[in-house]
């Protein structure tokens, strides 16, 4: 990526510096270097987006777009990103750290969910639906209609950039919506990107914005009063806070939150596949993902050789390059998060959780400038202990006994996390009964990290409110209304009218 790209902010279908001026690079977590020069926003960006948002909602055209128009639209995009594929492939890899393999697939399936949700336009286009056995006497009409929310403040993580950019415009847009897309500090350059796909469709101006910034722009959107929906992607503690600023004007939320994911190994688990998948679960994008495994619950029986077969493949992973595509691990997002990472393993170790491989950056091979740290296995693990109950977002796994199909339940259900769990058995049976047991939104059988758009995605308890992708995505960047209609004609034949008037009539003939 050339040197001298620069960024700014998408406000009102024009690219613009930020009020402030403030600008900042972002940094190639593989080699500290600056990938690009971006705006920041600030406060008064996010309200300036937030107005071209709710002009275009309530006096531009795109509200009264048909759904096979706002269809044509985002396939339009989906034709111009797959057209410039391989740039953000770059993008996703310097920008954020993700295997070259990884970035591929990432923007191959964005592609085909962008097409995805541009086809649900057309049935979440603003057509009654009768509401059968409902009518009454008197009434030749009776139904509802599916309307946008409005403005959609939409917030999301570093991890997945491009996805999850797609994932919140997806829905919001092919049900009507406009947006202000807020993405991370530490990887702009996708969603910024995007947001010259959307001005080449023919977007209308101010239907999709798309911003920086942290702390500031963020508490701007979810307070704003100007701003119907939220859709957040990140940490419980800030989804926390998100939702308290949204309780005052009583705007929808959407949270999708932090997790700390059982992987649950039966006794009667595949070896081969259980090991690998695991592993799989836990390390894949360096640990940086919501729902990773990073609990990984091991039945007595298997426990020892289990370890043993793990910390061998462990050991032979090779860290590096994430452009190079024989690199199995590559770095962490930021020096922020690789201190946070080692700053866990050291509590794991202090209280009293067995370190059987990794724990340390990585500096060899050329790779100290980056922020790259070993996979790393902890045994000896208590479910109480805060590297068994916290979210680490790193490449650290706790391994933790249990003693049989209820004791794993049990251990996989105490946490404040219900976002993902897995089972790994050779009897389907047994693993689906396990499986309706965990208090978890996501449950993979012999697999994991598979998702579809076609399935709702979401946690329970602390780890989330609401659904992303499926039907409930939809739903819940629409509303409901019910309309009646009347075609009777005369007073006399309204069904109230002898509940009402005749008292009247008769009162004011006896005074007579």
């Amino acid at each position: 990526m050339s040197d001298t790209l620069k960024l700014n902010l998408y406000i009102g279908g024009d690219f613009v510096e930020s009020a402030s001026g403030r600008r900042y690079q972002s940094i190639n977590p593989a080699n500290g270097q600056p990938v690009v020069d971006c705006a920041w926003a600030d406060a008064a960006d996010a309200q300036k987006a937030i107005a071209a948002a709710r002009e275009a909602f309530d006096h531009g055209p795109w509200r009264e777009y048909s759904g096979a128009d706002r269809k044509a639209l985002m396939l339009r995009v989906a034709d111009l990103l797959k057209a410039r594929q391989a740039e953000f492939v770059r993008y996703e890899v310097l920008d954020g750290g993700a295997l070259i393999n990884k970035a591929k697939t990432d923007v191959a399936l964005c592609i085909k969910q962008l097409r995805y949700f541009a086809e649900q336009a057309e049935a979440y286009s603003a057509e009654m639906q009768p509401i059968e056995g409902a009518q009454k006497p008197g009434f030749s009409y009776l139904g509802t209609v599916r309307e946008p929310l409005g403005v959609c403040a939409q917030i999301i993580p570093w991890n997945f950039p491009i996805t999850m950019a797609i994932w919140k415009l997806g829905p919001a847009l092919a049900t009507g919506n406009t947006v202000v897309l807020k993405c991370a500090a530490e990887t702009p350059v996708s969603a910024l990107e995007l947001g010259k796909l959307f001005q080449e469709a023919g977007t209308p101006p101010g239907v999709v914005n798309i911003i920086t910034g942290e702390v500031e722009a963020g508490q701007a959107l979810a307070h704003s009063p100007k701003v119907d929906k939220i859709a957040f992607t990140g940490s419980t503690e800030v989804g926390r806070e998100i939702l308290m600023a949204t309780a005052g004007n009583f705007k929808r939320c959407t949270l999708e939150c932090g997790g700390k994911s059982a992987s649950i190994v039966l006794d009667d688990a595949d070896l081969e596949i259980a090991v690998d998948g695991a592993l799989y679960g836990s390390f894949f994008h360096s640990g940086q993902v919501c729902e990773s495994g990073t609990r990984l619950l091991v039945d007595d029986k298997l426990h020892d050789r289990f370890v043993e077969a793990m910390v061998a493949r462990v050991e032979n992973m090779r860290i590096g390059d994430p452009m190079d595509p024989e690199t199995t691990l590559g770095p962490v997002i930021s020096q922020r998060q690789l201190d946070r990472i080692l700053d866990y393993v050291q509590i794991g170790q202090k209280e009293g959780a067995r370190l059987a491989t990794g724990g340390h950056r990585v500096t060899r091979d050329g790779l100290d400038a980056g922020f790259f740290v070993e996979p790393t296995i902890f045994t000896n693990v208590g479910n109480d202990m805060r590297i068994a109950r916290e979210e680490i977002f790193g490449p650290v796994m706790s391994v933790i006994r249990h003693s049989g199909d209820q004791s794993a339940v049990d251990i996989a259900n105490d946490s404040i996390y219900g976002l993902a769990a897995g089972v790994w058995s050779r009897d389907m049976d047994r693993a689906n009964a396990l499986a309706r047991k965990l208090h978890a939104g996501w449950v993979w059988l012999n697999e994991w990290h598979v998702l579809s758009e076609k399935a709702p995605f979401g946690g329970y308890k602390q780890s989330g409110i609401g659904r992303e992708l499926g039907r409930e995505c939809y739903e819940a960047y629409t509303q409901v209304k019910s309309i009646y209609q009347d075609d009777t004609s005369g007073r006399d034949a309204k069904f109230w009218y002898d509940v009402v008037f005749p008292r009247i009539e008769k009162s004011a003939s006896s005074a007579e």
